[in-house]
Formats: C-alpha cells, structure tokens, sequence
C-alpha cells in the first residue's frame, strides 16, 4: 500500500508561487487540511483480517509496524506514541477499509495544539479522542 502525501498549497507562496491565491477567486469546492500529529492509519489488515492501528510506519518498506494489539503497540513504538496508539486502538471505529487521519487530541478540553496550529472548538471535547480523518484506501 502507498502512503498518500497531502500538500499544504499555501506554503508555495513562500516560495513566490501565488497561484494559490487563486483559488480564492474560483468557483468550486474548497477543503481544509487538518494539522494534526502524528498521522494515524486504521482499519482492517488486508493480510490477516483484522483490526489495526498504527502511523505512517504501517507504510514502511523495510519496518513495518502495524499493531493489532496494545503488546504489539508496546513492542513498536515508546512514549506519547504509544499512548496515543494504545488510545486509537481502544476508540477508533472498526472499519473494512484503510483510514489515514490527523491526531488532534484527548478529549476534556477545547483547545488543542497537536502540530502548529491550534484548534479551539466551541465547547469541551467530551470523546476520549479527536481524529481528523481525511484518506480512505
């Protein structure tokens, strides 16, 4: 399976692209992406049938981690890492597919700073974790 690299058109106006400004005259559809991090993958192993959890390391040529289980998870990554992980594979949906999604948080505040933005919601974020999800393979 590839990973998928979503860029941030905005950033070429650093380096002197401004099409991307364009886009704000077009008509059409206009998406966000969330900053999020680190990048979770989730879904059904294609291999074996069941669910896993993981980053983008799922995607790694020679190391793959992919984490069926909390042991699995201790044995592939350390620290808030492997708290997260513990946390998506406890709570995230089981699903058929392949899902890759941004993490945002724990859930008991409205305000999170995952990456470098910083998401303030309404009100308190009562589920147990924020996920953005944005690629389904």
């Amino acid at each position: 399976m590839k990973n998928t690299h979503l860029q941030h058109p905005e950033d070429t106006i650093l380096t002197g692209d401004l099409t991307a400004l364009d886009w704000l005259l077009a008509d059409g559809d206009l998406s966000v992406k969330i900053d999020g991090a680190p990048a979770i993958v989730w879904g059904t192993n294609p291999a074996n049938g069941k669910f896993f959890v993981g980053t983008k390391s799922v995607f790694n040529k020679v190391k793959i981690k992919i984490n069926h289980s909390h042991e699995e998870i201790e044995q592939n990554h350390s620290g808030d890492v492997a708290i997260i992980l513990h946390a998506c594979l406890a709570n995230l949906p089981h699903v058929d597919g392949i899902v890759q999604g941004d993490f945002i948080g724990i859930g008991g505040d409205d305000t999170y700073t995952p990456n470098t933005i910083t998401y303030v919601f309404d009100e308190i974020i009562e589920q147990t974790i924020i996920v953005a999800p944005h690629t389904l393979y």
